[in-house]
């Protein structure tokens, strides 16, 4: 198989492999007081120092989690909650509608359990979100804003944030800023304390680590309501007993992820490059969705460089997708978390395209194993693959 989903999630680095198996040889809860208590505590703050020094931030800014789920309605929620109990004015929330669902999700809870008020920051034909206009839907009621989420980079068609800039249009006003940071880490220049942000999320998966586990870096200044209750964990912010051996897993990812970040940028943005190039070559109609990638941003490229997002003029995202799956390609239409719904993507239409158009996307998705080989095995298919796909869409519509 041709694995081109590393969006989604990529493979354990064999490095993190070893790291985990060794942790889970030993014994110990990282909250009891004995010797092997105190042996899983060292190893813990061991990784939550590496992963504060990777990442730019304080080590007692590390809230480890599930993944990146959680981070993002924990941070969502908890400084939510948190405001608002200090001020009860503050019941507006501002995102933009290309969020992962992780965000978006959880503000629409909000909104419908807790009264909060949803402010949607309109994005260009990129996808991205400008300063002036967070500037100008703050300044519609600045006193009720309790916080503002935008990603770092989106998941689907790859564009990147200018979060700095936003950051500091936010706090301004005294507003903190949360980014979704999952899809960054490891493919842009990532270093909390510079970008001023108030929390940011992280998911190991993305990275070379196992599944269910992450992180939310919080600066201490930024109050937090915890959503778990317990044994007062993790600062108060993330009660459980911690997944130690996760955590040590997650460390080493986020260093090699780091410290190979330039070097591996390069080599995934040659091999999109070469993608979309041949892609188009065999078929001039199809289109790249997203920034095209030629300023920068934040010290980094305007759009990630592993990831490809292309739009198939008369064709039906799923069916190629399946076509593909058929002769050993994997990829997928968008976000993994939404699979199998059979809808137009969320980030496509508030892009301001139509239905039809959203459906007809593929991402494909480069990582840490991905070769030129990959990109010549889409390439001998990619043609007669789009040709039987719009056979399909068009007999079908005959039907209707």
């Amino acid at each position: 198989m041709t694995y081109l989903d590393h969006a989604a999630t990529t493979p354990v680095l064999p490095a993190v492999i070893e790291a985990v198996a060794a942790a889970s040889a030993t014994t110990g809860n990282a909250s009891s007081l004995h010797a092997s208590g105190r042996a899983a505590r060292r190893r813990l703050e061991e990784a939550r120092e590496s992963i504060a020094a990777d990442l730019g931030a304080r080590p007692s800014e590390v809230v480890f989690t599930s993944g990146g789920t959680e981070s993002d309605n924990l941070a969502l929620t908890g400084i939510l909650r948190a405001r608002r109990q200090a001020d009860p004015r503050r019941r507006r929330v501002l995102v933009p509608a290309i969020e992962h669902h992780a965000v978006l999700d959880t503000a629409e809870h909000l909104a419908a359990r807790d009264g909060v008020e949803l402010g949607w920051l309109e994005v260009d034909d990129y996808g991205r979100v400008h300063a002036d206009t967070l500037a100008a839907a703050i300044n519609e009621a600045p006193d009720e804003v309790a916080l503002v989420s935008v990603m770092w980079a989106n998941n689907e068609v790859g564009t990147v944030n200018p979060v700095r800039e936003l950051a500091g249009v936010a706090h301004a006003r005294g507003i903190p800023l949360h980014t979704d940071a999952v899809q960054a880490v490891g493919q842009l220049p990532v270093d909390f304390a510079a970008v001023g942000v108030d929390a940011l999320s992280v998911s190991g998966h993305k990275l070379g680590a196992t599944t269910g586990v992450g992180a939310l870096l919080v600066t201490r200044q930024t109050p937090v309501e915890p959503l778990l209750y317990g044994g007062g964990q993790e600062r108060g912010i993330r009660s459980g007993t911690l997944d130690v051996p996760a955590a040590v897993g997650l460390a080493v990812a986020v260093h090699d992820a780091v410290q190979q970040r330039a070097e591996r940028a390069a080599a995934l943005a040659a091999l999109r490059d070469e993608l979309v190039s041949g892609i188009r070559a065999l078929l001039p109609d199809v289109e790249l969705t997203g920034d095209p990638g030629q300023s920068i941003i934040d010290g980094g490229p305007s759009r990630l460089p592993g990831s490809a997002h292309l739009r198939f003029p008369g064709c039906e995202g799923d069916a190629l997708l399946m076509l593909l799956d058929a002769r050993g390609i994997e990829c997928s239409t968008g976000s993994a978390c939404t699979a199998g719904v059979p809808r137009p993507s969320h980030v496509l239409l508030a892009m301001g395209m139509d239905e039809r158009t959203a459906r007809g996307a593929l991402r494909f998705s480069f990582g840490h194993t991905s070769s030129p080989g990959d990109v010549r095995a889409v390439l001998d298919v990619i043609a007669p693959v789009v040709e039987r796909a719009r056979a399909a869409a068009l007999a079908g519509s005959r039907r209707r």
